[in-house]
């Protein structure tokens, strides 16, 4: 038995209303510490990653590896946009956050 079109749309407007709210479990202090965690182990293994990349690429610059100095270019890129999107993610989490709570 098919649903009319209709009911379909009212049931796709139905509010549930469910919205974030900080404090609802217990634990969120430590997940907040993890995550933060997290995200500076990241920061910190970029930072790595960009010295060996900045290295490999000077070191093919200078010895003629055409190959190595592209992949140190192609490493430097990667980590400076690994940390672009690290420093980045509370705002991007909390643009789409909010711009997906304008949703009616």
């Amino acid at each position: 038995m098919s649903v009319p079109l209709a009911d379909r749309v009212i049931r796709l407007a139905y509010d549930p209303g469910i919205s974030p709210q900080g404090g609802g479990l217990p634990g969120l202090a430590v997940l907040k510490n993890v995550v933060n965690s997290i995200n500076m182990f990241g920061i910190i293994a970029v930072v790595g990653a960009l010295a060996v990349s900045l290295g490999v690429w000077a070191w093919g610059h200078h010895t003629g590896g055409h190959q190595a100095e592209a992949n140190g270019k192609k490493g430097a890129v990667v980590a400076a946009g690994a940390a672009l999107g690290l420093g980045a993610a509370n705002g991007i989490v909390a643009f789409f956050s909010d711009l997906g709570s304008q949703v009616h």
